[in-house]
């Protein structure tokens, strides 16, 4: 086992799926020759052949039309939309189409489709290159939702998801690529598409994060033990479905919590933690659910980034408040 960066985990997972199944392809913008515009697929057309990874021309509609068609034929397509932003332009092959087949054929057919996309702020890139745009697709019946945090994670949940039979989006946080590293192992490895994990344990406070958000919990955290507040981190991993069995078993714990997302406020992953909090297990809670989460305005240009986005700052005063409600 060897420390490794978050892609370079990401790579590994694909690499092992290629070489466990001929039915896996990878294909996407770029991703053949130059192994993608961040190197997650690096090296695998030299490896796996030109059929089997290969480049796309600039068409995100196109690349999800022909996933649709392999997966109903028996391949297990896994494309790359180069940004996040560039998912609308095939929002109707994944809302309207992929997620609906297992229904359609009432449980006969399935979607095999792991849709790999960057999305997250923090490194300065242009307009609908940075976005967070899962509060879109967490309510598309059908389709998994995956958001690792660490390189750990990110390896086993993308075997995890290439191996599932429903269509997978897949969610890697830009900021994190090469800013985080871990332990991995060597070898195959899987981590369940639907549950949750707690990342550190705390008694006084819960804070519930996903992707970049983790690590701003983990430094809030430090912050927080200064003050004598016990802070217990759980990282989604799974944005749909929800594990909510271990976001009420630590709210017994702590009765308090905070909900923390990159993305704006308005009708997003932590409305529906909160929601979820509400119906199950809002008994337990001794202060009201706060929420940190950027504003409810459009991803800003790269100059005002450090100020919209939540930090641990933001984390830390927000758990401070639940703690001394």
């Amino acid at each position: 086992m060897a420390k490794k960066t978050y892609i370079k985990a990401i790579t590994e997972g694909i690499d092992i799926a290629l070489s466990e199944d001929p039915k896996t392809l990878v294909f996407g913008e770029d991703v053949g020759k130059n192994g993608g515009v961040f190197r997650a697929t690096n090296g695998l057309q030299e490896k796996y052949g030109k059929d089997r990874v290969f480049s796309t021309p600039l068409a995100e509609s196109g690349i999800l039309g022909l996933s649709i068609g392999l997966a109903a034929t028996g391949w297990r397509p896994v494309p790359e939309i180069q940004f996040m932003g560039f998912t609308f332009e095939a929002m109707d092959s994944i809302a309207a189409q992929m997620s609906r087949v297992r229904f359609q054929y009432d449980g006969t057919k399935n979607m095999p489709i792991t849709i790999r996309t960057p999305y997250g702020g923090g490194t300065h890139t242009a307009e609908l290159h940075g976005d967070d745009l899962e509060n879109f697709f967490i309510g598309i019946p059908g389709l998994r939702v995956v958001a690792p945090s660490s390189a750990y994670d990110a390896k086993g949940l993308i075997i995890s998801a290439i191996e599932n039979n429903d269509p997978v989006l897949f969610l890697e946080n830009l900021r994190l690529y090469r800013s985080v590293k871990g332990e991995v192992p060597d070898k195959k490895y899987t981590v369940p598409l639907d549950k949750a994990n707690v990342v550190q344990e705390g008694s006084d406070v819960t804070i519930i994060a996903y992707g970049g958000e983790v690590s701003e919990a983990q430094k809030a955290a430090k912050k927080l033990a200064k003050k004598n507040i016990s802070a217990e981190i759980i990282d989604l991993r799974s944005l749909y479905p929800l594990d909510t069995d271990t976001i009420f078993e630590s709210i017994k714990k702590t009765h308090r919590v905070v909900i923390v997302q990159e993305a704006q406020k308005m009708a997003g992953v932590g409305a529906q933690v909160a929601s979820a909090i509400s119906e199950g297990a809002i008994m337990y809670l001794d202060a009201p659910v706060i929420r940190v989460a950027a504003p409810n305005s459009v991803y800003p240009f790269p100059q005002a980034e450090n100020v919209w986005l939540p930090g641990a700052d933001d984390i830390e005063d927000a758990a401070t408040q639940a703690v001394n409600y």
